[in-house]
């Protein structure tokens, strides 16, 4: 009967440890999944932003700052974020855009003139969502979609004036011919505004100046791009502006090589192979930026605060701080200081609507190879 009943006593203590266990630990379940519904509703309150590129990351230039942009407005921000590398294969774009609208992303982003009409399309049948086109020259949008492009004119202007001096200038690396070149990815009209405005820019610090120009016919072949730079190279150009996109890496092989100049685009280029191959870098005297990542974060933070007026493009310049050179460390160390204040000189006329720059945009293209021509060696 004891026995019977200290049983009885000890499973009685059992239950209640075990019962005050449980409770302890339902309570910190309980803090914890409050916790955790705190994270996961802070997640869910948190912007949901995602990134198309119409093509691969990896070309240190205009996706790569496209993505720069995006890691930005997920420090800066405190946004969920996600970028899809949609590949080269255009019948895939268009599916995958109406992949992504479909799922629950309160900002989509993606750029370029290629993709336009179908980035119009999704967000015309998804009124829920903003879009972001952060390049493109074409004005209409529908009423979700806000688009950027940039004053490439005006910038490869400057360029244009950066690489006409050099090409005169004591400068180890350069020589005694007054020809400077151009490799463009294609001959279309959004690569033939840098085209136009380098022309120009040269033409306007020196106009006897000599502009070799090739196109690749491709953004993605930095083989062809070594290849056509060699070719320039070999012929007495000094300097190579790059507007070729990945094909572009492929002009600074090339100028590696020949041990010869060359200019950058959209990205600080030089500032990007630094680190992984300053030989390289310090020999891209300076690169066109066009300031994709402070646009992307720009338009994204309007978003956020309801600021941002839709159905519209803006054309980012010096004035908008939208388009640059990169004045870095190698351009402080490689251009001298007598032809950098010259830069400046340009650069502020430019700002002051002192010069006008013409855009190839709106050029019949029998215009744009008279100016070619104008200036071939």
């Amino acid at each position: 009967m004891k026995k019977n009943v200290l049983v009885l006593l000890l499973v009685a203590v059992m239950v209640l440890v075990t019962a005050c266990g449980s409770n302890s630990s339902n309570n910190s379940t309980g803090t914890n999944s409050g916790t955790n519904t705190a994270e996961e509703g802070s997640a869910e309150g948190k912007l949901k932003v995602v990134l198309l590129i119409p093509g691969t990351l990896g070309d240190k230039s205009f996706f790569d700052a496209a993505n720069n942009g995006l890691q930005k407005v997920k420090a800066e921000l405190g946004a969920e974020t996600k970028v899809v590398e949609m590949g080269t294969d255009k019948t895939k774009w268009e599916p995958t855009f109406n992949d992504i609208a479909a799922e629950e992303w309160d900002v989509i982003i993606s750029g370029g003139s290629e993709i336009t009409e179908m980035f119009n399309a999704t967000a015309e049948a998804n009124p829920d969502k903003k879009f972001i086109n952060y390049d493109t020259d074409i004005e209409e949008a529908p009423a979700n979609m806000y688009n950027m492009s940039y004053s490439t004119n005006e910038v490869s202007f400057l360029a244009g004036a950066v690489a006409a001096l050099a090409t005169k200038s004591d400068m180890p690396n350069a020589n005694p011919e007054n020809v400077i070149g151009f490799v463009g990815g294609m001959d279309i009209p959004g690569i033939n505004a840098f085209l136009v405005g380098y022309i120009q820019g040269a033409q306007y610090v020196d106009p006897d100046v000599k502009v070799a120009v090739s196109y690749a016919g491709d953004f993605v072949n930095p083989a062809k791009g070594k290849e056509l730079s060699l070719i320039q190279y070999n012929s007495g150009v000094d300097v190579i502006f790059n507007v070729a996109g990945g094909t572009g890496l492929g002009i600074f092989d090339a100028a590696k090589e020949k041990t010869q100049y060359a200019i950058g685009v959209d990205s600080d280029q030089a500032a990007l192979l630094k680190d992984t191959d300053p030989e390289k870098a310090n020999l891209i005297v300076t690169s066109a930026i066009k300031k994709i990542d402070s646009a992307i974060l720009g338009a994204v933070t309007k978003i956020q605060d309801g600021t941002l007026e839709m159905g519209k493009r803006d054309v980012l310049g010096f004035v908008e701080e939208g388009v640059g050179i990169a004045e870095n460390d190698i351009y402080k160390d490689v251009f001298p200081a007598d032809l950098q204040a010259k830069v400046e000189e340009v650069k502020q006329k430019l700002i002051n609507k002192e010069v006008t720059v013409d855009n190839a945009m709106g050029m019949e293209t029998s215009e744009v190879e008279a100016i070619r021509n104008a200036v071939k060696p």
